[in-house]
């Protein structure tokens, strides 16, 4: 194999590659040779068909999946040969090739610039500590009791009313014919939550315990069985009990059965809820003002192909006439997020950043734990597409970049209560809208760009 510089201009290499016929027909030689033992043809034992047959018959398809194999060898040797690191998918131009003759082939390619990293140390940003008032704690508390009650049998001669619960067995028939899911036992409904049908909580209040209520209701629209969707269906109630709610004593006790040590605990884990609400939009702005400074203060040469990559994705899902619209906007964000990701995946390589599968794992079941009851569909979802894998260690790869970055800046660090903290994001948010009208995205999300400039991420 024979490589040669052909041009180079800005971030463009044109190489030129020669492979000499006498390695091509080697390898011609090689997969007919690997045909013999698995092709099978009439007047031949399976084995046993002479190579001379095989290229007679298929000679053409044969040659072209030696070439493209060959194309793919040899470019990526020519690529390691000349030490260059690649934006993107090169492309190749043939220009002389068929069976007898050598190879010749144009490769060009789209370089990632040499990128010089400043120091952060003069960079400033200002990290936010929530405090969340006595108040705001108090408020959250009333409301997990609220969504908790408690609830005491009332005497038999005392009827139901909004807010009680009821339990009650019942029976429906549509036109007097039964159906399936017509019979329920033991179903418990807090009135004027209206969580079974419409208008059915309402049909019981006034009754006792041991009343037998006839009511009629609508099935739902969305009914499995669609014959049934919006028919009138009659209920026959026999009702089992009536409770009131009883008002929870926030309390030590009442700390405990939600999973506190006491009341002080409980409070504790409520403030810190609270404030890990905030946290992660907070966090967001501390690191778009770090980003910013580094965006800023660096200059590099962007490869063409990438752009208009990140164009394409951006994209993809408006009408043509809103990429008119903001084409230059458009191009101008793609240049932002492809820079940020070549200077943020340098600092990573150069402090021998990476990301193992055990943190991967890790993450994963994180998720998981934070979507009770669909626990196997996110572990579904990983394990069907690799891409989503891929993704999330891009993401921790990122924040361990954005993290290492933060210890070298100089942080201000800035408390601020529940209300200011509100602020701050939403003029934030406001600020970040009024720059774009384009499908939101996260403002400082340059997660697996590697993938896509062919950076490997260990």
């Amino acid at each position: 194999m024979k490589v040669e510089v052909q041009s180079k201009k800005g971030l463009r290499t044109v190489l030129s590659v020669i492979i000499d016929k006498k390695t091509i027909q080697e390898k011609m030689s090689q997969r007919l040779n690997e045909l013999q033992k698995e092709v099978s043809l009439k007047g031949f034992r399976t084995g046993k068909v002479p190579p001379s047959v095989i290229k007679s018959q298929f000679g053409k398809s044969i040659y072209g999946e030696v070439i493209d194999k060959i194309l793919r060898e040899t470019s990526a040797k020519a690529i390691e040969e000349k030490k260059i690191k690649i934006a993107g998918q090169p492309k190749i131009d043939l220009k002389t090739f068929g069976e007898g003759k050598d190879l010749n082939y144009e490769l060009q390619i789209d370089s990632l610039p040499e990128i010089k990293l400043k120091s952060f140390e003069k960079y400033t940003a200002i990290e936010y500590k929530v405090k969340i008032e006595d108040k705001i704690v108090d408020e959250k508390l009333k409301e997990i009791s609220k969504h908790n009650k408690k609830f005491e049998d009332k005497k038999e001669k005392d009827k139901a009313k909004i807010g009680d619960q009821v339990t009650f067995d019942y029976s429906a028939t549509v036109d007097g014919n039964k159906f399936e899911g017509s019979e329920g036992k033991g179903v418990q409904l807090e009135l004027g939550k209206n969580l079974f049908l419409q208008g059915f909580d309402e049909q019981l209040v006034g009754v006792k315990k041991n009343d037998i209520k006839s009511l009629d209701a609508s099935l739902p629209a969305n009914h499995p069985k669609k014959e049934l969707a919006n028919k009138k269906a009659k209920f026959e109630c026999k009702v089992l009990n009536v409770k009131a709610p009883k008002e929870n004593t926030i309390d030590d006790n009442f700390a405990k059965i939600m999973g506190a040590k006491d009341l002080s605990d409980l409070k504790r884990l409520i403030e810190n809820q609270i404030s890990s609400q905030y946290k992660q939009a907070l966090n967001s702005i501390t690191k778009k003002e770090i980003l910013d400074q580094i965006e800023k203060n660096h200059q590099i040469d962007l490869p063409k192909n990438l752009i208009d990559q990140e164009i394409s994705i951006m994209t993809q899902n408006l009408k043509q006439e809103d990429k008119e619209k903001h084409k230059f906007n458009n191009e101008k964000i793609a240049k932002s997020r492809i820079k940020l990701g070549l200077l943020l995946n340098e600092y990573g390589e150069k402090n021998n950043l990476k990301v193992s599968d055990d943190e991967v794992r890790n993450e994963i079941q994180k998720q998981i734990k934070g979507m009770p009851g669909q626990e196997k569909m996110v572990l579904d979802y990983y394990q069907k597409n690799p891409q989503a894998s891929q993704s999330l260690k891009g993401s921790i790869y990122e924040e361990k970049i954005i993290t290492l970055i933060k210890s070298k800046v100089k942080l201000e660090t800035k408390i601020v209560n529940s209300k200011e903290a509100e602020k701050i994001i939403s003029q934030f948010n406001k600020s970040n809208n009024d720059q774009s009208d384009i499908k939101k995205k996260d403002e400082t999300s340059i997660k697996n760009k590697a993938k896509s400039k062919k950076i490997s991420k260990k």
